[in-house]
């Protein structure tokens, strides 16, 4: 019997893709056709998943003839009770064979595998997510070895299907380590690693494929099935940018949005100033989530980058659709310690339009720039292309001295600005930094103080103005 598989994966909530990738699957699909995601479809910087506790995302996936998702780091991104949300919800079986909760207690919303039946030819399809480390105990998860959950499956369904397929998003490093190690899986549709393969790979007799990210490609296999031998008859990735889009997924998105903006438009506060952003240039929007991370976090200073933040916020009324529209990263506040050298060449670095202006791209980061650093409970003396000194809590900063400092994962991991990497003790929070900034907007102190600037600049006269 010949298959097609139809494959996605790491589409990150791009609609205006998916709804070209819908097309093609509308005119390919037959009776003999697998469509199939590999992770992180729902990508919870839309305001159409947010409002609707991710929905949004299972109706687009029902609506276009997927049967099934593995659960990626994203799908988790906003806990259990929303994943079982979502997965109850839904007629697409959500799997993961080594996904639990704390106490390792299963998810029952969430399928370990599923059984589909083609025609008479029996198709095991097996589900793996990835483990998130730290964040694991914040998101209130835990993970079994996906080797033997992988291999559990395998034995739980022996002889009851043709043929076996394992929706990874382990990346493609634990991918060929299970085609390696395990026997018995006839293809790995893979995610994570955002990798677009020119042709399938395959490793020990299984066939690997992965398809990109963003939506821009759809991975097409077509195999050959015959007393559970699998043979690769063609596999492909397909360019969609210059498809049409889907009319079905644009009515959804629409329906949603009008759904989410009714719900997360009520006002939960006012403010009586314009809390302004700029990418480059210091400002109180970016300030008031310095200052919010060193109160939240208790530590020698903060740090920021005004790139995690989108926009900023007129004086008025203050809607929770406002909050995540300016900052829909998925990113946490985090506490580590650092010496005074490595603050101080970041702080250089930050001077510098060029870097401010670099992609920000790195894990979690949903927004465009890296943006300027923007600091609490400090001050920068610089001439415009040198930093002068620091002075921390009032006194001058020590190059050797290892200061705590409040920051985001995003900052302590080194993006962008390398040097911060160099840290240690590293403490993550499970709050979002939007939830951050919905705390403290509503605190007229904060934003009051939002307005004094930290970076002074010296004057050619000798004195100092504030920019």
């Amino acid at each position: 019997m010949r298959i097609t598989i139809l494959h996605t994966n790491d589409i990150h909530s791009n609609f205006e893709n998916f709804s070209k990738i819908v097309n093609q699957i509308s005119e390919w699909k037959d009776s003999n056709t697998l469509v199939l995601d590999a992770g992180d479809f729902a990508d919870f910087k839309r305001i159409e998943l947010l409002g609707t506790d991710g929905l949004a995302a299972m109706e687009l996936l029902d609506s276009t003839g997927y049967d099934a998702l593995a659960v990626g780091n994203n799908e988790m991104f906003q806990g259990p009770d929303v994943l079982k949300y979502m997965a109850a919800n839904a007629k697409i079986p959500l799997l993961s064979c080594n996904l639990r909760c704390f106490g390792h207690l299963e998810i029952e919303e969430v399928k370990r595998s599923i059984i589909i039946n083609k025609n008479g030819l029996k198709i095991l399809i097996i589900g793996a997510s990835p483990d998130l480390g730290p964040f694991n105990e914040l998101l209130g998860f835990t993970f079994i070895d996906y080797l033997e959950a992988v291999q559990h499956e395998i034995n739980e369904s022996q002889d009851q299907y043709g043929m076996c397929i394992l929706l990874s998003h382990l990346g493609m490093d634990k991918d060929k380590e299970i085609a390696e190690k395990i026997s018995g899986i006839d293809i790995i549709i893979g995610g994570h690693f955002h990798i677009l393969m020119d042709q399938p790979e395959i490793v020990n007799g299984t066939i690997i494929h992965t398809s990109g990210a963003q939506g821009e490609h759809i991975g097409k296999l077509v195999v050959e099935v015959n007393s559970k031998q699998v043979q690769l008859i063609e596999g492909v990735n397909i360019d969609i940018i210059n498809s049409e889009e889907s009319t079905i997924v644009q009515q959804i998105i629409k329906q949603n949005k009008k759904k989410a903006i009714d719900r997360l438009s009520e006002p939960f506060c006012r403010i009586n100033k314009n809390l302004w952003h700029d990418v480059v240039e210091e400002n109180p929007m970016t300030n008031l989530l310095a200052d919010a991370l060193q109160d939240f976090l208790a530590c020698d200073l903060a740090i920021i980058n005004s790139g995690v933040i989108n926009g900023g916020i007129k004086k008025g009324d203050v809607s929770r659709k406002k909050i995540i529209e300016l900052c829909p990263s998925p990113l946490n506040p985090t506490s580590f310690k650092i010496q005074g050298k490595d603050l101080w060449e970041a702080f250089q670095n930050s001077l510098d339009t060029d870097y401010c202006y670099a992609d920000g791209k790195g894990a979690g980061f949903r927004g465009k720039y890296l943006g300027r650093l923007h600091v609490s409970n400090a001050v920068i003396e610089h001439d415009g292309r040198n930093i002068l000194n620091i002075y921390i809590h009032g006194v001058s900063l020590n190059m050797e001295q290892w200061y705590t400092v409040a920051s985001s994962d995003y900052l302590q991991r080194g993006t962008g600005y390398q040097t911060l990497a160099r840290n240690q003790d590293e403490q993550y929070n499970k709050e979002y930094l939007r939830d951050i900034i919905q705390e403290y907007v509503m605190k007229e102190v904060f934003v009051k103080k939002a307005f004094e600037e930290r970076w002074l600049l010296k004057t050619f006269s000798g004195g100092f103005s504030i920019i």
